[in-house]
Parts: C-alpha cells; sequence; structure tokens
C-alpha cells in the first residue's frame, strides 16, 4: 500500500505487513535463488576476506530501497552496500527524516559458505530512534518484528527474553577479533573468567533475536555500523532486554559510542557483562 503522506505511526498502523512482503519477496527472488549456488564471479571482497559481499546482497538491498522508499514518501534510506559505495550517505542515521536501515544479507560469511545462519535486516528509524524493525532468516522462514512500545514478536508469537537462571555459566557472543582494535581486545578478555562462556559471534541480527528469545545471555560487540545493530536492539528491548555502552549508557544509532557494548536478556546481566569488560567486576 502506497500513501501520499503520513507519519510514522500512521505508516506503522497498516504498514507492516507491507515491509514484511518485501523482505519475503527480496530473499525469494535474490538471496535464496543464490543460497549454495554462488558463482565464482558473485563473491568480493570489501575491505578483506572476512568482509564480503555477493550479488546477493546488492540486489536485495537495491530492490528493498526502491520498494521501502515508495512505501513510506519523504523517507531516506542507508544500506550497507549504498555505504560502501558512498559513506556520506550514512549521514541520513543522524537526520530528522524517516530512514530506513537495511542490511541484506547480515552474516554474508555464513552465506557464502551454505550456513544457513544468515537474515535479512531492516529497521525504521527517526532522530536517531529506532520505530519498529524487521528480521528475516529466509532460510529458515522465520521472521521477527518489533514495534517501539509495542513488543517483540516472532512469527506472531510475543517474545520475552527473561533472565538467566542463576547459578550457570553466561552465554556472550563476541566480536571477531579482526574487527577489534587492542584496546577492545583487552577489554573483551575480560569476559574470559570463570561464571562466563565467551565465543564468537554469527550473524549479529541472530544474535540479538537469540537474546529476545531466552537463548542466548548477552552480547559484547565492538562496531557501530547501524544496520548491523538497529533491528536487534529494539527487538531486544522491546522483549524485555537492555543494551549499554562501555560507560554504562544505551547504544545510539547515531554513533559514538564507547566500545564495546554489550545487549541483555536483561538489565542486570548488561550491567554484569559492562563490568567484566571495564575491569571493575
Amino acid at each position: 500500500m502506497i500513501v501520499e503522506s503520513e507519519t510514522i505511526d500512521e505508516f506503522l498502523a497498516h504498514g507492516m505487513s507491507d515491509v514484511e512482503q518485501a523482505l519475503r519477496t527480496a530473499a525469494a527472488t535474490e538471496i535464496m535463488p543464490r543460497f549454495r549456488r554462488l558463482a565464482a564471479h558473485e563473491i568480493d571482497e570489501k575491505s578483506g576476506p572476512h568482509d564480503l559481499v555477493t550479488d546477493a546482497d546488492r540486489n536485495a538491498e537495491a530492490y528493498l530501497s526502491e520498494v521501502l522508499a515508495k512505501l513510506l514518501p519523504g523517507s531516506v534510506v542507508v544500506g550497507e552496500e549504498a555505504v560502501d559505495a558512498n559513506p556520506a550517505t550514512y549521514e541520513a542515521v543522524r537526520g530528522e527524516d524517516p530512514v530506513w536501515i537495511i542490511d541484506p544479507v547480515d552474516g554474508t560469511r555464513q552465506f557464502v559458505h551454505g550456513d544457513p545462519g544468515f537474515c535479512t535486516l531492516v529497521a525504521l528509524a527517526q532522530g536517531g530512534v529506532v520505530r519498529a524493525s524487521w528480521t528475516y532468516a529466509p532460510a529458515h522462514d522465520q521472521l521477527a518484528t518489533a514495534i517501539r512500545g509495542g513488543g517483540a514478536f516472532l512469527d506472531g508469537e510475543r517474545l520475552r527474553s527473561g533472565s538467566p537462571a542463576p547459578g550457570r555459566d553466561l552465554e556472550v557472543a563476541t566480536s571477531h577479533p579482526d574487527y577489534t582494535t587492542d584496546e577492545q581486545k583487552r577489554a573483551l578478555l575480560g569476559l574470559y573468567t570463570e561464571g562466563v562462556h565467551a565465543r564468537p559471534c554469527g550473524s549479529a541480527g541472530l544474535e540479538y533475536l537469540r537474546i529476545a528469545q531466552g537463548k542466548l545471555d548477552a552480547t559484547a560487540f565492538s562496531w557501530e555500523a547501524a544496520w548491523d545493530h538497529a533491528a536487534g536492539l529494539l527487538l531486544v528491548e522491546e522483549a524485555g532486554g537492555a543494551h549499554l555502552t562501555l560507560m554504562g549508557e544505551p547504544f545510539r544509532i547515531t554513533g559514538g559510542n564507547a566500545l564495546p557494548f554489550t545487549a541483555a536478556r536483561d538489565g542486570a546481566t548488561a550491567r554484569w557483562v559492562v563490568k567484566l569488560l571495564s575491569g571493575e567486576a
């Protein structure tokens, strides 16, 4: 449904299913036909061998960018691949226009290797505040959604993150060392302690979904790219979780955060992870 002009609130009252349909179409036409069928010429490196991009990323983002901008006239788009081509477009995240934040294939490395642990992430934000999010895992046909103040859902069922069971190790997904500074590496070493099981993260979007489901206790991430975090952080918040930076403040999608930061099943767990990262525990 395309309308002439409306606010985000008005759009969200009727437009959630339109975004869902766009996600499913992008996956069905551009992503899944290439899953486990990628040719060598459809895969490129960006900054290095751990930073991959495929034709599925590019084509899915192009499709979503066109459709979503039409769904909400006056909105702008910040997509991972468009920013890679023109970094100046990232500034729209900090503007006042409604902005669609898109990661067409979150977990491209997994996608390239034929691992189903990837997803497509879309968030709708304005003025630095994420208002709604969609996390679609096409290989599993799972769709998680969240609206600020309206809850988090997976395939229509309410998500509640709950709290970790007392007496067992916390499971924490952490940044890959290739994406951390020496200072951040030292902070992340604080997680390698008694009572914590730290492991490398997979797709950030799916790790956030696991937190919202109560299947993962926390994350510790060292990078700020809004397309990786915007959708998942709202999902965690609306499921009852929390997120904090190294300074004990909520993560801002507009940047300038003290890193690493954490998202967790509840506020107490988020505060404990920050203490471990800052060396205060």
